[in-house]
């Protein structure tokens, strides 16, 4: 505080020395309300009275002033009481500034948005419309249970506040998920079929109603069932159940399809009849038109599990993407092994039967062959393939035994945005694609060979920055900090929403770990990503959306219109300027990021287990707390969360003693290539220190690897193994046969 500027006396002591005072400068004065009989206006006016104006002279004139006043009373009331009269969406909104808004939609085609998604399913909340939509009726809601409606007399108009839509689907049957005996030492997988309540888990971790991350997975422990036989709260827990079942009922049959067309014959106005604007309220982009009007396809049809034919729904496939450039490191590797350890792949199960009630998920890991703004050469397929196969951390996920549930996949960029229909005839138009929130980097489309020569400090300047330009535009993966690979982090950004957009599914960055099974996330029909910390953003590192969506489509026509910008933070933007924010639902951070509060200083008075201050000590974990990571394993890591994102760092290896993969006997040769590089490296930096003399008596690393790989001496492991350290061999263990998954289901080979 700077007690030079700022007053040094409290609040308090300044209103009781105003309340002390022997007169005041103000006094009230009540007056009359236009249109309302019971109730006064009080306002407060200079007391004419004070001091010197106590004199006869000033009661003499204190009549007119005081008129003048009331006057002006009067007309600033009938002023704040006449406002937006004609507008009953802009009552409770400040509108964006003209300057920054996204918006090319109009309001006709935000409300056939929301209509479209409601009754394909993708709405199952009791959040309400915003009233800036302007929908006059509620919208018939297939992913809610049904409700009675109830007489006009007691619901509120539109006009004073959002519209609920009204529920007329299955009834939701919550679940009391805990382990049974003698199965109690690990948790039990989710019920196939079940659903996540998105509303119950806002209520109990969303940040911007104080509610703390520690607290929130607790609720998702034991609501999930993942506390199995060390249940410790004694209450009525009811009220943490947040996982239900829909029962199939047929009894409410309702056709709710909206008119995804325009009227054809517009509404004539009648004599006299004020005309007024259909979009007021709305900010529209300086600069753009409005959106032409967009065809939808066919509305879908939500069904419930439990009336599907077979256990995927094929409207809402189960299917993780990841993107990934450059060489393939294991960062991607224990992704996959997170992925193999938690869900429910069928691994335990030597063949899998046609007949599982089980609908299994796959994971498409999509591969960048070079820098991001090249284009693939005509046998990229046959290379990555090839790349692949010659990498020990992606081979072992080319085994037979994995082909069912993970899948490597090129990706092409121009394959990509053709299809995308949305698009596909207008994104040639940009000189780049690399917008990222509003930065743009531009590629020049043919490489020209240059000869500089450096004469001067500002030539050396100029040739650095071009040297450095070029390198940014080969880069193939982030090797270090200094070194990041820009480029392909924007184009990942972009690749999510077309990855799902296309196929459906839920995209995750590579810096992602799974720690539960995902089972109730997939039966919630609804798109979401998380919230970007403390800030009421969007984080995209996970992103759920529906193959050929309407949201969708408003992302795309919005993105095309601002660049093609698909920074989580410009696509925060896209949502909020059309009051569309609810269809992406903004998940609270704990459930994919729970350390994200803490490394921001935020919850440190309670934070969760681990405990965090930064993200580099999931890698380096400090020493005062590396006895929990060997001691609580596993169990002990965000217990609760769905996943955990460590924020980059592709640079630092989970395992630094052993930084290869180990996997056992199977994928033995794999192991054994990389222990060979890291030993022939190890030699290498070791020769420059040793007089060339004696070089020649140096051990060959191929020679020495297979001895050293059956006898790893104990000495050679780190003392206090890190976080990251213990679920990467965790992780392997499993896949080697030595443990189960965090289920208790045993690899079968």
């Amino acid at each position: 505080m700077n007690n030079g500027i700022l007053p040094k006396h409290s609040a308090v002591e300044e209103k009781l020395h105003r309340s002390n005072s022997s007169a005041s400068w103000t006094r009230p004065l009540s007056l009359p309300i236009p249109g309302v009989r019971t109730r006064r206006l009080r306002i407060l006016v200079p007391n004419v009275g004070v001091g010197s104006l106590r004199s006869s002279r000033g009661r003499r004139s204190r009549g007119p002033v005081l008129v003048c006043f009331a006057c002006m009373a009067l007309f600033l009331t009938v002023m704040v009481f006449s406002r937006n009269k004609t507008n009953k969406w802009t009552e409770n909104w400040q509108p964006s500034n003209a300057d920054s808004s996204t918006l090319v939609f109009r309001r006709e085609d935000l409300q056939r948005i929301w209509k479209w998604e409601i009754a394909s399913g993708h709405f199952p909340s009791s959040q309400p419309i915003p009233k800036q939509i302007g929908l006059k009726t509620a919208p018939m809601n297939p992913a809610l249970p049904y409700q009675g409606r109830k007489p006009s007399r007691y619901r509120s108009s539109t006009e004073d506040q959002d519209t609920d839509t009204y529920g007329v689907g299955s009834k939701r049957v919550y679940l009391d998920i805990q382990s049974v005996y003698p199965n109690v030492a690990y948790p039990p997988r989710p019920v196939p079929g079940s659903v996540a309540d998105m509303d119950i888990i806002m209520k109990y971790c969303n940040f911007s109603t104080g509610k703390y991350v520690r607290d929130c997975l607790e609720v998702l422990r034991i609501g999930g069932g993942l506390d199995n036989g060390r249940r410790l709260r004694r209450g009525n827990t009811d009220d943490w159940k947040y996982i239900y079942q829909e029962q199939n009922s047929t009894q409410f049959e309702y056709d709710i399809t909206p008119d995804t067309n325009p009227a054809t014959t517009p509404r004539r106005a009648l004599v006299g009849e004020q005309k007024v604007d259909p979009d007021v309220g709305l900010v529209k982009k300086r600069g753009s038109e409005w959106e032409a009007q967009v065809v939808f396809p066919p509305t879908l049809k939500h069904r419930p599990s439990s009336a599907l034919k077979t256990p995927c729904d094929p409207e809402n496939p189960r299917v993780y993407h990841m993107f990934w450039t450059g060489p393939f490191t294991d960062k991607p590797y224990l992704a996959l092994l997170s992925f193999l350890f938690t869900q429910n792949t069928g691994m335990h199960i030597r063949d899998y039967p046609a007949d599982s009630p089980v609908c299994r998920p796959q994971f498409w890991m999509w591969i960048n062959p070079g820098p991001a703004a090249s284009v693939p050469n005509p046998s990229a397929k046959r290379d990555m393939f090839k790349m692949l196969k010659n990498s020990p951390w992606a081979s072992p996920f080319l085994h037979p035994r994995f082909k069912d549930v993970i899948q490597f996949k090129l990706w092409n960029t121009t394959e990509q945005l053709d299809g995308v229909p949305e698009i596909k005839d207008e994104w040639r138009s940009f000189k780049t694609l690399f917008n990222s929130g509003g930065h743009v980097i531009s590629v020049p489309s043919e490489k020209k060979e240059t000869t500089t020569v450096t004469t001067s400090g500002n030539d050396t300047a100029a040739a650095t920055k071009k040297g450095e330009e070029e390198d940014m535009l080969n880069r193939t993966g982030s090797k270090s900090s200094s070194s990041y690979d820009r480029l392909s982090v924007i184009l990942s950004d972009m690749a999510r929403f077309i990855l799902c957009h296309r196929f459906g599914g839920i995209y995750l960055d590579a810096d992602t770990i799974f720690l539960r099974d995902w089972e109730e996330l997939w039966g919630w029909k609804g798109a979401f990503a998380y919230r970007w910390s403390r800030l009421e953003k969007y984080n995209t590192a996970v992103l759920r959306m529906h193959k050929g969506s309407a949201l969708g489509t408003f992302l795309f026509r919005t993105a095309l219109k601002n660049g093609l910008d698909f920074h989580p933070m410009t696509v925060s933007m896209y949502t909020a300027d059309a009051f569309i924010e609810p269809l992406l639902l903004r998940l609270p951070d704990a459930l994919f990021d729970s350390a994200w509060l803490n490394t921001e200083n935020f919850q440190r008075d309670r934070p969760p287990q681990p405990y965090f201050t930064e993200f580099a000590e999931f890698f380096d974990t400090p020493a005062q707390n590396s006895a929990a990571p060997q001691a609580l394993g596993f169990d002990g890591f965000f217990k609760g969360a769905y996943s955990y994102h460590f924020h980059n760092f592709w640079w630092k290896p989970f395992d630094p003693s052993r930084n290869w993969p180990d996997l056992g006997p199977r994928f033995k040769a794999g192991e054994d290539a990389v222990r060979a590089a890291l030993e022939e490296d190890s030699v290498k930096a070791k020769a420059k220190e040793v007089p060339l003399t004696t070089q020649k008596d140096a051990t060959s690393p191929s020679s020495t690897i297979e001895e050293k790989s059956k006898n790893d001496p104990i000495e050679n492991d780190k003392r206090d193994l890190d976080w990251a350290t213990v679920l990467k061999r965790t992780f392997e263990a499993y896949i080697r046969g030595e443990r189960p998954n965090m289920y208790g289901e045993w690899l079968q080979w």
